[in-house]
């Protein structure tokens, strides 16, 4: 038996954002594609990434308007993994970093992501995080 790695259970092609952008356009482009977090991106490779949370904790919970941009509230500390590395190893990296979701690179170049909720479908599909990652949102 083959190692899985995170290329068989990333999110192919995140819902980028540039760190320019403002956070009222981020918070549109995350409705539009319903999805909680942008890969905020500088070029072809992931620099930070912003949640739905952070626009608004660190944006408009902290007195900053609608105009702040994508660059002053995302996280720029940026956990990341390669395409070819071993589920495990995407287990390690985001458990040290403490993160929910982790930017997948090809070299620089950024091809997906990574969260906990694809990490529990594949290692523990039995498990109630498994069980909430796969349900339909409920709106």
């Amino acid at each position: 038996m083959t190692q899985q790695t995170v290329a068989d259970v990333m999110t192919p092609a995140p819902t980028t954002v540039d760190s320019t952008e403002t956070i009222q356009e981020a918070a549109r482009l995350m409705a539009q594609e319903d999805v909680g977090v942008l890969v905020v991106r500088s070029g072809p490779t992931a620099t930070g990434v912003v949640t739905d949370r952070d626009l608004v904790v660190r944006g408009l919970g902290a007195g900053l308007g609608a105009d702040a941009t994508v660059g002053q509230v995302a996280s720029e500390q940026v956990a990341t993994v390669g395409i070819t590395d071993p589920v495990e190893t995407a287990v390690e990296v985001m458990r040290a970093a403490a993160v929910r979701r982790a930017p997948v690179l090809d070299g620089n170049v950024l091809v997906g992501i990574v969260s906990i909720g694809d990490l529990a479908i594949e290692r523990d599909p039995t498990s109630a995080l498994a069980d909430i990652s796969r349900a339909e949102p409920n709106r």
